[in-house]
């Protein structure tokens, strides 16, 4: 028995080795279809019914995949090789089966007219290093981001240039360019965004909307009046066409070389003013001032007027009242024998 045992053990053994060790040649009663670009064989050979119902159907797919795969690696090294880093590749060729997308290939994206530009030039880019080295920290730090490199927004001083305001704040100057320069830079994605999609981007000025108000188009047509180089000056105006409206006034400045009596009485004038004792008076707004304040006391005089014979009638109204309810309530006083209150209530 210990020697029949150890048989079928070296016979079954022997069995899993040759299992594990196949035959890199499988025989198929047709040939398969193979396409080597997309790594895709066809296997067009009837499938035995009776071998697939007697076997476990793991077991027989699992078969017929590693007969397929078998053939297909066999066509793939047909194929020229070649030695890439210790590594023998084989070369593909090109697909032959077109796969189905769900979707579209994505386009490739236009270039931006910086990249236009560069183009034309002959501008190339040149990549920088992410790390600088920093005079102040004395050790590497990154170009950009969080504890960059000679971050001047760090600075407690700032040296104000020889041409500037003294008074001028750096600091918030320094702020608002940054926040300009931001608003500037997501302007021009977001039209670069919309000249990829073909869309016209609205520029500076009046936005393009659906539908326009008579005030949207009345504002339009004055912009546009006003566009030209005499500022509308010229500009011929449609038969019954109305001012613009909050249009503004233009400040009108005396020119600097005139009439130089005239500027010497003015200052003469002004001198005047400011050495007089007295308070300089404007006639015409004082005369403005007291008609007002007479309107006002006069139209204060009639709402008192109007209100006294209101108020005389009311207080007779509520005097016969009281009297008629004085009358009742004595006479239900002396029958009751009791008080009432104000609402008849005891």
């Amino acid at each position: 028995m210990a020697a029949c045992s150890v048989d079928e053990l070296l016979a079954k053994a022997e069995q899993d080795e040759a299992n594990k060790l196949r035959s890199i040649s499988v025989h198929k009663d047709l040939e398969l279809e193979f396409d080597v670009g997309n790594l895709l064989a066809l296997d067009s050979n009837r499938i035995d019914c009776r071998e697939f119902r007697q076997q476990k159907k793991e077991d027989f797919l699992r078969a017929l995949a590693r007969d397929n795969t078998q053939l297909l690696i066999n066509e793939v090294w047909k194929r020229p090789t070649e030695r890439v880093q210790e590594v023998i590749v084989a070369t593909l060729p090109e697909p032959v089966t077109p796969l189905p997308r769900e979707k579209p290939p994505p386009k490739a994206r236009p270039p931006t007219k910086w990249e236009q530009f560069a183009k034309l030039k002959g501008i190339q880019k040149k990549k920088k290093t992410s790390l600088v080295w920093d005079g102040v920290a004395k050790e590497w730090r990154r170009r950009w981001g969080y504890k960059r490199a000679n971050d001047d927004t760090k600075n407690w001083l700032i040296e104000v240039p020889e041409r500037a305001d003294p008074d001028e704040d750096q600091f918030a100057k320094r702020v608002k360019a940054k926040k300009e320069r931001v608003a500037k830079n997501e302007l021009n994605r977001l039209r670069n965004i919309a000249r990829a999609h073909k869309v016209r981007a609205p520029g500076v000025g009046l936005l393009p909307t659906a539908t326009q108000s008579k005030e949207q188009l009345a504002r339009a047509v004055s912009v546009a009046r006003t566009s030209t180089a005499s500022v509308g000056k010229f500009q011929e105006r449609v038969a019954k066409e109305k001012p613009p409206k909050n249009s503004g006034k233009r400040r009108k400045f005396e020119p600097l070389i005139g009439d130089f009596s005239r500027e010497k009485q003015k200052q003469l004038d002004l001198l005047t003013t400011l050495d007089s004792k007295k308070p300089r008076m404007d006639l015409t707004k004082a005369v403005n001032k007291q008609m007002r304040e007479e309107d006002r006391e006069e139209a204060a005089a009639k709402r008192r007027k109007g209100g006294g014979k209101k108020g005389r009638r009311s207080s007779m109204s509520d005097k016969g009242a009281k009297g008629k309810a004085g009358k009742g309530k004595t006479a239900k006083g002396k029958a009751g024998g009791g008080k009432r209150s104000k609402h008849g209530k005891r």
